[in-house]
């Protein structure tokens, strides 16, 4: 199984859109509020060198924005 994460805010409209579509396929993740969590968040853009939300690390790799093409190949999902 995958590790996932889910870096987000809770005012973001693509982010409440890509836990969902996890959510709606019982894929399982950690969120990561980095509007409340400064060393989360300083963590995301170290790693990627973005500051927008939504990132999905899936198994260490990162998906910037919600890609949805590049979310299915990485979990090895069917939509």
């Amino acid at each position: 199984m995958s590790k996932n994460k889910v870096y987000s805010t809770s005012h973001c409209p693509y982010c409440v859109t890509l836990k969902e579509f996890l959510k709606e396929r019982n894929i399982e993740f950690e969120d990561i509020d980095v509007g409340q969590d400064e060393k989360m968040a300083q963590e995301m853009i170290e790693k990627t060198g973005q500051m927008g939300v939504p990132v999905i690390e899936i198994d260490g790799e990162f998906v910037i924005g919600f890609d949805k093409a590049k979310i299915v190949k990485l979990l090895n999902i069917n939509d």
